[in-house]
């Protein structure tokens, strides 16, 4: 009966961390679809609190700084140029180690500029997060993008 009580007591606590793990993964998403639907709407606001203060943004082999920076100097006026920026084929895989999570994004994205040209990529992204007492914020992130065949 001793080893019964054992192996569900060890039982239980594996399902209780399994959930745990879940909703982490949940919160990890959440912040990176929040970014992602800040760039769909063209819309910077609020960006710069989805990332550490300290955060560090490298794009197709160009260290952009932080995301304050990277917002004012790239990304800000590239999005102001655009009609509408789209993601499909979206995939993403988290890893949770402490309070560290580390992610791959893959995906196709298609802009369409204002003089209605449209650029059509595959990207991918990895991404390490952190978390803060203010929830999970992005700590770097690393995107490149080629052509699509």
């Amino acid at each position: 009966m001793k080893k019964i009580l054992i192996i569900i007591a060890l039982l239980a606590t594996i399902g209780y961390q399994s959930k745990a793990q879940n909703i982490q993964e949940l919160a990890v998403k959440k912040v990176l679809d929040t970014y992602k639907a800040s760039i769909e709407n063209l819309n910077i606001k609020g960006i710069v609190n989805l990332f550490t203060k300290d955060s560090e943004i490298i794009e197709s082999g160009n260290i952009e700084g932080n995301i304050a920076t990277y917002l004012q100097n790239h990304l800000g006026p590239e999005l102001e140029e655009f009609d509408s920026f789209k993601f499909s084929n979206y995939t993403i895989k988290v890893r949770i180690d402490g309070n560290y999570a580390f992610t791959t994004e893959n995906y196709i994205y298609t802009i369409v500029l204002k003089d209605a040209k449209e650029i059509k990529q595959k990207g991918v992204a990895t991404s390490v997060l952190q978390k803060t007492p203010g929830g999970w914020k992005i700590k770097t992130t690393h995107s490149s993008s080629r052509r699509t065949k």
